[in-house]
Parts: structure tokens; C-alpha cells; sequence
């Protein structure tokens, strides 16, 4: 009697049989759980059977419905605006910005081309003559930028933005300033005489050479311009700009320039001005009051002495301002200049990304390639672009890619036995899974989900992995079905063991990547929906159309074709088969042992192997290993035969071959899995994983929030280099308070001021350029009426303006009469005694709140000199002001 065996002594490749331990399992606690998994190996297996039966309907049909689905790609949209990819869904940030847009417009009023220049030597100091003037060389260059489209010219001068051309009533002097007026350029090198040479502007006077800001003093051109014309205006318009002598009576870098103006500080010393004490404190434009360049938008990497003074810089940086398209649009609409060509909003956007594009590249190859400066150039249409570029599909990449794969899949899967290669099954595989993301990438589309360059640059590779991946598990489970399972069950009996590993891997990753559609930012959002698709259009590939596959490449086994070239027959030739002495069939007490030798030959009418087994028995001594009488297979048939001759003929050859200890099996099995057992390693790896756990737990704590361009920039080229120049040196933003509708600001107007005070005294608030803090519209307006004021209390301190009369007075003071007289009260408008007991602003600081509005639509009509841009606070509300 055989004694039952222990575990200790099962080999380890010994597999119990399954279906006879099913009903002692499903008997304990875990019957649930396995009687569905055995529910749902059953329905695989069912799958799988009909697949192999109708395999050639089944490829068919699954190639047609993948291919109308990737047809899908032909109407995908690539998202490239920043603003719509990562700004959260409903957030207060689109929120606003939503309100901002609906109320102020959809573009800002200007674009910013910046120049950044720094040494090729790190911390290098560039506040140096020579310095500035290879940044004047690059600026100008910039500066002279030129392109030709719909027949014009277009320069710096037509499409820069202005500040705003005051109105003059001398009609001459008008158009002369509307020719001279400067672009708003924010520049280092408007601390000297080599500022003016940025500006392209210029006009010509009867007996003078042309006007230019290089050669133009406007003092001494209002005296020579006096006797001729009255000029008052004009001249009161410049003092209060305090324009002085503009460019002509600052430093000129180059002493020795021929055409610096004998203003010049240094003309006549010839003496190199010193860079640094100039640029204390920032630059001004041609108007002092109303146009100061702050240093921090100047100047980075600086360094300061003791006491405060500027000692050294590692960057410059100019800046560039445009008109929006909409401005330019509008500035030239009716024009003579583009009456001709149809002028529209479209072709002003493309002059401005035409003009940009070569901004950038003349700018970045102005100076030598062995200069110590170098220039990183920047525009919002280089940044488009580059985003346009990296979020459009490289062929070149995705289709090396999947070449690689394919070479791979086909080499790992060939052998030199035809009913073993799968070379041609690997192939198909890798093609099938290519077909699958561009299917499910095309249901992207289909469905109205945007593109982005995470989609397109990331997925096409990420979901071949992961096909790949389960096509590698398929084939190789079909490769070790058992002997004994029938032809026609094979592709059951695959799926039923790997099929449900495979749809467990795949419907988690669905679902994983689905549930990251809860993520608010719109780009991982649709990187997320779009994974989630792609995998699912792999699972079905993978389940359906690549088991129709596996099923043609075993009738080309079953019929010994070749592997890839399966039109030929793999060429037979008799050979013996020796099984070694490895079952034996007890008899008794003896064992006997069964050594077979067959011979195969090829049937060349039936295209079949035939194997001749003649017997040859004998007796021998019982054997140590119990397992020999329980291992025994007294059935069998011709392919069992040919199976354990797969599996053995291969190891045998090759063990005695240095090559069996090359492979990567080899090596996991009798190198690395025993030395992994060890007692010392296992606590290695124990510390090991600890600390790397440690390690992680403390990086989370350094992640910092946020995300920066160049983040986003693909990293080597030139933006990533100049938005990796402007973080180091220049890291500052535009920063806007917007109030929302039905504002009161009569009523509000203390907590307008208390709110702005606070947000300039923040450390991270650009300093103010004295003790001054960054003053608003409300600030302006307010010293307006302050001004007004003080022109009334004037004229009526010297008889000028009585109670009755305005008429003798100033235009400022007879203003301040219309203000002061009014009630605001429908049925008495006019109170004449309000002159003298009241004020158009009060000791507080405070406007009253009767005349704010009818005070604000009169100073909103005023000519207002060389207003910029730049005030941090932007506001807006939907109250109708009143009017006079």
C-alpha cells in the first residue's frame, strides 16, 4: 500500500489538480468569492471557444469597428491655452477672470516682448558701460524688426503700444507729436542718451533736420516754436508730465558717440558714466512724473552696500509693449493705410504674431556667438508656438516607438521550432494595440474631449505598455496550455487561466484613471478621461480581437507553417525523439520503466506529423521517489508525446551549453531567488525599503504648490531658457484688484484707500519708488480735483471768480466752479453757497459723495497725459455716471 505523500516530498513543479479540490474549497468561508471567479473563468472560457470557432469573422469585424473609431482623430482639437488647461473648473480664480474679461474685454490692453540679458559667466556683473552696450546692440536690433504682409510695412512704431497722444489745438504741433510720440518701452537704457535711440518716431519742421528724440529738446523747441504759435497748452501739458529736456540732458554710455548732444552730463568730460549709481532706483521714461521704470523690472541679481547702494547686477531686462490685436484693429480701422486690404481684427492678430516671431529671433542672434553676454528673447507668440509644437503628434516619435516595440515583440516571441515561434503573433499584437489607441484616441475626439500635449506626447506610449503588456500574457498562456486540452478549447482554456488577470489589470486602471476625472484642473482632467478610454479600448482589443489571432496562428501551428512567413511549409525531415526514463507504471513490486525512442516523419498528402512508438520494456529495481507511481499518464496521445518532447529536447541540449546561464531565467532561479532567501539579505532589503520610505514620507513635506511656465515649457529650448532667467532674476507678476458690479465707490472710498495701503505695504508687493506707495485711478482722480481746487481758491483769492462769475478765471478754476455749485438734486441742481462751504475733496482725503460721480464722468473726458497702464489696481462697475 502507498503511504499518501507529504508536502515536503511534492517536487516543485507540482501542481494539484483544481477541479477535484473545488468543492473542499468552495465548502469553507471563501465560497463566494471563488465560486465568482469560477462563474466568471466559465464565461471566458465560453468566450474564448466561440472566438477560436469563428476567428476569421471575429478579426474582421473587431479591425473595421476600430478603424471607423480612429477615422474619429480626423476632428480632434489640440487645446494650447494655457489659461483653459490649468486654471481649476468653477474655481474663484476662473470666476473672476470669467467677470474681469465680460467687464474689461477679452485681451489685455497690451503684450509684453521682453529681452533678458546675463552673463555667460554666472554672477558675472553687468552693470558696465560695456554691458549696456551690448544690451543696447540687442535692443536695437529688436527694435528695427520690419515685416511686410498685405502689401504694407508694419515697424514697431505702427503696432507699439502708446501711452496716449494728449490732444493739442495747434494742428501742426499735433500731427507733429502724433508722429513723435514714443512707444512705451520699459528699458535700463533709459537712463542714458542711448534710450532715445530705441524710439523710431520722428518729424520734420521747415529749416530743421528731421526731429528725432536723439536730437529733440522739447524746451528749446517750444522757445524756438514760441513766436510762431501759441503754445500754452502744450507747454502746461509738458510741465506737468515734467518732461524737462527728455533724453538729450542724460549720460550718453558712449562719450565718444559723434551724435551724443552737448546736454550730455559727460559730453565735454568724455567720461564713462557710472552704470550703477544710474540705475539707482530705476530709470524714467521721457516723462518723469508719470513714467518710472522701478529697478526691480530693471535690474536682477542685484547686490547692495552698508548703506543701501546699488553695487552690482547679474541681469538687464527690457520690455517691449503692443497693442493688443483689438487696439490695432481699431487704431487702423478706416485708415488710409489699410482701406485697400480689408482690414480686420484677424490680419491685425497676425501682423502682431508675425512682427513677434521675428522679435524673438532677430533679437537672440543679435550678438556674436563669442560675446560675454548672451540674450534670451521672449514673446506670448513664441510661447503659442512652442506649445502649438510640443502638443501637435510627433510621427517621428510615436511611429520609432512602436517600431522598437515591434522588433522587440517579434524577436523575444521567435524560435527556431515553427510550433513554438510567435514571432508573426507578436507582430500582429503590437499592430493591433496601435490600432487600439488610435481608436480610442479617436472616440476621444469624437466625444468632444479636448487634446493636450500630455495626450499627445504621453498616452500614445503609455497605452502601449500597458496592451502590450497583456498581449505578452496571452501568448505565453497559450503556449503552456495542457497537453491533454483539446484543439478546439485552447483559446477557452487561455483566457479561462490568464483572462481574468488580464480584465482585473484593466478594469482597475479604467477605473483609476476615471476616478482622476474628479481632478478640477482641465488638463489632467481630459489626460485622465482620454487614459481611461485608450485602456478600455485596449481591454477590448486584447479580450476579443487578439484571441482571434491566437487562434489563426494554431491552425498555422497545427498545419507546420512557418512563423511570419506562414505561407510555407516548414520543411520535416525524419527525426528521433528520445524520451528519457522519466515515467514509470508500477507493476507489483517492481516498477517498470518505459524507455520510448520514436520516429517522426511528415505525411506529405495529410500535411500531418506521424510518430512510430515501438516499446521497449523492462524490469527494474523499485525506484526511491514515491512519485514515479503517482505522476503516471496511462493515457496519452502523439501531440502529450510531442509536448514533453518540446519541453525536454531544448533543456537537455542546452545544459551542458554555456548559454542556459546567459538567460534572465537562469539567473532569477539559481542566482538571485537564493541569495533574496538569505536571513541577511531579507533584512537588507527590509532597511533598505524602510529608509526609501522615510525618505519619500519627508519629500512630500517639500512639494511646493503651484505651477511655473517651465513646468510647462518643454526644457532645452530657448523659452525654458529665458522663463528659467526671468524666474532666477525677474519673478514678478501683474497683479489686479477688481471690484465686482454695484460697487458703491462714493460711499467706499476709505476702505478703497485702507485696502490699497495694506496690499502695498506686503513684502511680496513690488516696493514703491520712494515712501509713496503705487497709486491708482482713485488716487489720480483725486489729485485732480485737489489741483482743480486749488486753481479755484486761487481765482477766487484774487477777484478772478466771484459768485456769480467764472468767466475771468482759469479753465481749471471755472471747472471747479461747475463742480462746486452742484447739489445733485433734481429739483434744485444749484447751490451757489456750496463755494464757499465746501470742498471738492475734504481734509480726509475723501471726495464727497454727491459730486463723485458728475466729478469722475468730467475728469474721465479729460485729456489725461501719458496715463499708463501699469497701476495695480484695475476696477470696474456697471453704475451710470451722471453727467452735467
Amino acid at each position: 500500500m502507498v503511504r499518501p505523500l507529504s508536502l515536503g516530498d511534492l517536487p516543485p513543479n507540482y501542481t494539484p489538480p483544481a477541479r477535484p479540490a473545488a468543492p473542499q474549497i468552495l465548502a469553507g468561508s471563501l465560497q463566494a468569492p471563488l465560486w465568482l471567479r469560477a462563474y466568471f473563468q466559465g464565461l471566458l472560457f465560453s468566450l474564448g471557444c466561440r472566438i477560436q470557432r469563428h476567428c476569421g469573422k471575429v478579426l474582421f469585424l473587431g479591425l473595421v469597428a476600430f478603424g471607423a473609431l480612429a477615422l474619429g482623430l480626423r476632428v480632434a482639437v489640440i487645446e494650447t491655452d494655457l489659461e483653459q488647461l490649468w486654471v481649476e473648473v468653477d474655481s474663484r480664480v476662473s470666476q473672476e477672470l470669467l467677470y474681469t474679461k465680460e467687464k474689461l474685454g477679452e485681451e489685455a490692453a497690451y503684450t509684453s516682448q521682453m529681452l533678458i540679458q546675463t552673463a555667460r559667466q554666472d554672477g558675472e556683473n553687468v552693470l558696465t558701460p560695456e554691458a549696456l552696450g551690448l544690451h543696447l546692440q540687442a535692443a536695437l536690433t529688436a527694435s528695427k524688426v520690419q515685416v511686410s504682409l498685405y502689401g504694407k510695412s508694419w515697424d514697431l512704431n505702427k503696432i507699439c503700444y502708446k501711452s496716449g497722444v494728449p490732444l493739442i489745438e495747434n494742428g501742426m504741433i499735433e500731427r507733429m507729436i502724433e508722429k513723435l510720440f514714443p512707444c512705451v518701452i520699459l528699458t535700463p537704457l533709459d537712463c542714458f542718451w542711448e534710450g532715445a535711440k530705441l524710439q523710431g518716431g520722428s518729424a520734420y519742421l521747415p529749416g530743421r533736420p528731421d526731429i528725432q528724440w536723439t536730437n529733440l529738446d522739447p524746451q528749446q523747441l517750444l522757445e524756438e516754436l514760441g513766436p510762431f504759435a501759441s503754445l500754452e497748452g502744450f507747454r502746461e501739458l509738458l510741465e506737468k508730465a515734467q518732461v524737462g529736456q527728455a533724453y538729450v540732458g542724460r549720460p550718453c554710455l558712449d562719450p565718444d558717440d559723434q551724435h551724443c548732444p552737448p546736454s550730455a552730463p559727460n559730453h565735454h568730460s568724455k567720461q564713462a558714466p557710472n552704470v550703477a549709481q544710474e540705475l539707482s532706483g530705476g530709470c524714467h521714461g521721457f516723462s518723469h512724473k508719470f513714467m518710472h521704470w522701478q529697478e526691480e523690472l530693471l535690474l536682477g541679481g542685484t547686490a547692495r552696500g552698508l548703506q543701501g547702494q546699488l553695487l552690482r547686477a547679474e541681469a538687464l531686462q527690457s520690455t517691449f509693449l503692443l497693442m493688443s490685436p483689438r487696439q490695432l484693429y481699431e487704431h487702423f480701422r478706416g485708415d488710409y493705410q489699410t482701406h485697400d486690404i480689408g482690414w480686420s481684427e484677424e490680419q491685425a492678430s497676425t501682423v502682431l504674431q508675425t512682427w513677434q516671431r521675428r522679435f524673438v529671433q532677430l533679437a537672440q542672434e543679435a550678438l556674436p556667438a563669442n560675446a560675454s553676454q548672451k540674450i534670451h528673447a521672449f514673446s506670448s507668440t513664441s510661447l503659442d508656438d512652442i506649445l502649438h509644437e510640443f502638443s501637435e503628434v510627433s510621427a517621428a516619435r510615436v511611429v520609432g516607438g512602436y517600431l522598437l516595440m515591434l522588433a522587440y515583440a517579434c524577436v523575444t516571441m521567435l524560435r527556431w521550432d515553427c510550433a513554438q515561434s510567435q514571432g508573426a503573433v507578436g507582430l500582429a499584437g503590437v499592430l493591433l494595440v496601435a490600432l487600439a489607441v488610435a481608436s480610442g484616441l479617436g472616440l476621444c475626439a469624437l466625444l468632444g474631449i479636448t487634446f493636450n500635449a500630455a495626450t499627445t506626447q504621453v498616452l500614445p506610449f503609455l497605452a502601449l505598455g500597458i496592451g502590450v503588456d497583456d498581449i505578452f500574457l496571452l501568448a505565453h498562456a497559450f503556449t503552456k496550455a495542457p497537453p491533454d486540452t483539446p484543439l478546439p478549447e485552447r483559446m477557452g482554456e487561455c483566457l479561462r487561466r490568464t483572462g481574468t488577470s488580464v480584465a482585473l489589470t484593466s478594469i482597475n486602471n479604467m477605473v483609476a484613471f476615471f476616478m482622476a476625472v474628479l481632478v478640477p484642473i482641465p488638463a489632467l482632467r481630459a489626460f485622465s478621461l482620454q487614459a481611461a478610454i485608450v485602456v478600455g479600448c485596449n481591454f477590448a482589443a486584447v479580450m476579443l480581437v487578439f484571441p482571434a489571432i491566437l487562434s489563426l496562428d494554431l491552425r498555422r501551428r497545427h498545419r507546420q507553417r512557418l512563423d511570419v512567413l506562414c505561407c510555407f511549409s516548414s520543411p520535416c525531415s525524419a527525426q528521433v525523439i528520445q524520451i528519457l526514463p522519466q515515467e514509470t507504471v508500477p507493476m507489483g513490486v517492481a516498477h517498470l520503466t518505459a524507455t520510448v525512442q520514436a520516429f517522426t516523419h511528415c505525411e506529405t498528402s495529410s500535411q500531418h506529423v506521424v510518430t512510430i512508438l515501438p516499446p521497449q520494456t523492462h524490469l527494474m529495481s523499485p525506484s526511491s521517489d514515491p512519485l514515479n507511481s503517482e505522476l503516471c499518464s496511462p493515457g496519452g496521445s502523439t501531440r502529450d508525446l510531442l509536448g514533453q518532447e518540446e519541453g525536454t529536447r531544448p533543456k537537455a541540449a542546452c545544459e551542458s551549453l554555456l548559454c542556459a546561464q546567459w538567460t534572465l531565467a537562469h539567473f532569477a532561479r539559481y542566482q538571485f531567488a537564493p541569495l533574496l532567501l538569505q536571513t541577511q539579505a531579507k533584512a537588507l532589503v527590509l532597511v533598505f525599503f524602510g529608509a526609501l520610505l522615510g525618505l519619500s514620507l519627508y519629500g512630500t513635506t517639500l512639494v511646493q504648490d503651484g505651477l511655473a511656465l517651465t513646468d510647462v515649457v518643454p526644457r532645452g529650448t530657448k523659452e525654458h531658457a529665458f522663463l528659467s532667467a526671468q524666474l532666477r532674476y525677474f519673478s514678478l507678476y501683474e497683479v489686479a484688484l477688481v471690484t465686482q458690479g454695484g460697487f458703491d465707490y462714493a460711499h467706499s472710498q476709505r476702505a478703497l484707500f485702507d485696502l490699497h495701503q495694506r496690499f502695498s505695504s506686503l513684502k511680496a508687493v513690488l516696493p514703491p519708488p520712494a515712501t509713496q506707495a503705487p497709486r491708482t485711478w482713485l488716487h489720480y482722480y483725486r489729485n485732480w480735483l485737489q489741483g482743480i481746487q486749488a486753481a479755484f481758491d486761487q481765482d477766487w483769492a484774487s477777484g478772478r471768480i466771484t459768485r456769480h462769475s467764472y468767466r475771468n478765471g482759469s479753465e481749471d478754476g471755472a471747472l471747479a466752479y461747475k463742480l462746486l455749485i452742484q447739489t445733485g438734486n433734481s429739483q434744485e441742481p444749484l447751490d451757489f453757497n456750496q463755494l464757499t462751504t465746501r470742498k471738492l475733496v475734504d481734509e480726509e482725503g475723501l471726495i464727497p459723495p454727491e459730486l463723485f460721480y458728475m466729478g469722475l464722468t468730467v475728469w474721465s473726458q479729460q485729456p489725461s497725459p501719458w496715463s499708463l497702464p501699469s497701476s495695480p489696481f484695475c476696477c470696474t462697475d456697471s453704475r451710470r455716471l451722471q453727467t452735467l
